[in-house]
């Protein structure tokens, strides 16, 4: 910054000018820096209404010579006004370049990082760009959404970034396109097949659809500026609390009891003594079933997401050799042996109680189906003749594989249906770490933390309603 800049700093500080202080936008760096606005709060109590006195010295003041307060000595109060909006002017062009120059320098640094995956030594062994931008995403979400536990609107900061950062990393969505063939007519007659690119399909569809579920949970969130209920810290719940009604209990709605200690750094939901009202409950029921739906449509992008990925070679050539090892005795004897098989009456007789053993079922069930859809392929590939065969008749549905393989889907899809909380299973996460396609790896990380979200909003109404139902019940 330059001499001129600083004197008039200090001259505006002498006036009584006093620029407001902004966070800056990255959570990487602490850096303090003047809002554009703070230029708009300086007020100049003018005393004199001679016009006429600026029109024959401004031309000879330079800006330096008018941060100096002795040569305003000899101006009136429209000069001085004019002189400080001049240098005000030049003052805020200053700062702005300063803070253009940090976002300049902030974008340099993430762009190299994603070019580079993360191996800063610029040595060839970093990750690719599709897992590289997945992690920007998901790395993006813990870092706005990470400390957000609470039924309330998002910080404006916060809330900015998030839309700022998301629209740079889904902005690559917009040149990702494909060729297709097209008829050209020239004007003498001639009909030409040109390529011509248009975007990728599976883009076109969830891309929008996902920015709009986006749009749809920052405004739930955002419906919940003035409420009845309110939030206590663990640590701060005391029996001298000003709130009589407060709830002093932590409690995990539709948890185990010892689950309960695990999640002892969440905000504890407080209402009033008599209850909340009836409008308030509507709202939080209307606005539970928005974010549930919103949850299952995201997971439901999510899932036709991942399965259009590639399945890795490592993971085929991590599969048991027999699918009947991997799943036990007991299951394969009810899928092979059962007439009218029930994937409901299987999982009702394994007495599954939590959701790490449901995800450890669902690993087993996977790995055997691909077992058995490999075994099934294998036995059916003879010839180069018989291939060919194979692929213009049906496979044999008496095969034993063919049927294993079509009850264990059956059963997969069941367990996921029953535990909709169930995490990634060990092929998703395989998909994921190899995928070598930018839009899908972008469409997925964003629908996951959408997914994410939702889920979370659902969570919380669902304790502030609990707390509400159990305060009534001790009354």
């Amino acid at each position: 910054m330059d001499r001129s800049t600083s004197n008039s700093h200090d001259e505006n500080n002498d006036l009584g000018y006093r620029p407001s202080l902004s966070t800056g936008p990255s959570l990487n760096t602490e850096t303090m820096s003047y809002s554009a606005s703070s230029g708009d709060s300086f007020a100049y109590c003018r005393t004199n209404s001679e016009i006429s006195a600026f029109s024959g010295q401004a031309d000879d003041i330079t800006c330096s010579e008018a941060a100096s307060p002795l040569s305003w000595q000899g101006l009136k109060s429209p000069a001085r006004v004019a002189l400080a909006r001049l240098c005000m002017k030049q003052h805020k062009l200053g700062m702005d370049e300063e803070i253009l120059d940090l976002e300049l320098e902030l974008m340099k640094e993430r762009f190299s990082k994603l070019l580079l995956g993360e191996d800063m030594s610029g040595s060839g062994t970093g990750v690719p760009t599709a897992i590289t931008i997945s992690n920007a995403i998901t790395n993006l979400y813990a870092s706005i959404f990470g400390q957000h536990q609470r039924l309330e609107p998002l910080n404006l900061d916060r809330k900015m970034m998030w839309k700022r950062e998301m629209n740079c990393l889904l902005s690559v969505c917009d040149y990702m396109v494909e060729l297709s063939p097209t008829l050209h007519s020239l004007k003498d007659g001639t009909t030409l097949e040109v390529m011509t690119s248009r975007p990728r399909p599976d883009i076109c569809i969830n891309l929008p659809a996902l920015k709009k579920l986006d749009a749809m949970l920052l405004d739930i969130l955002e419906s919940f500026k003035e409420t009845e209920f309110w939030y206590a810290e663990q640590g701060s719940i005391s029996g001298n609390s000003t709130h009589s009604g407060s709830f002093r209990r932590i409690i995990q709605p539709q948890k185990p009891v010892h689950k309960e200690e695990e999640k002892w750094w969440l905000p504890v939901p407080c209402i009033p003594t008599d209850g909340l009202s009836e409008e308030s409950k509507k709202h939080l029921r209307k606005k539970r079933d928005i974010a549930n739906q919103i949850h299952k449509a995201a997971m439901a992008i999510n899932s036709g997401i991942l399965a259009e990925m590639q399945i890795p070679e490592s993971f085929m050539a991590s599969l048991p050799k027999s699918g009947k090892a991997s799943v036990g005795d007991a299951i394969y004897k009810y899928m092979y042996n059962a007439e009218k098989f029930s994937a409901d009456h299987l999982l009702d007789s394994l007495n599954i109680c939590s959701e790490h053993e449901a995800l450890e079922l669902a690993d087993k069930v996977e790995a055997s189906m691909y077992t058995w859809r490999r075994k099934m392929f294998t036995a059916h590939s003879k010839s180069s003749w018989g291939m060919v065969k194979d692929l213009v008749s049906d496979i044999d549905r008496s095969d034993k594989n063919h049927l294993l393989a079509n009850r264990a889907d059956t059963l997969l899809l069941c367990l996921k249906l029953r535990y909709p909380k169930l995490s990634q299973t060990t092929l998703d996460m395989c998909k994921i770490q190899y995928n070598m396609d930018v839009g899908q790896a972008i469409l997925e990380s964003y629908s996951r933390v959408l997914e994410s979200l939702a889920f979370n909003i659902v969570a919380w109404i669902d304790d502030v309603l609990f707390v509400d139902k159990t305060m009534k019940k001790q009354e």
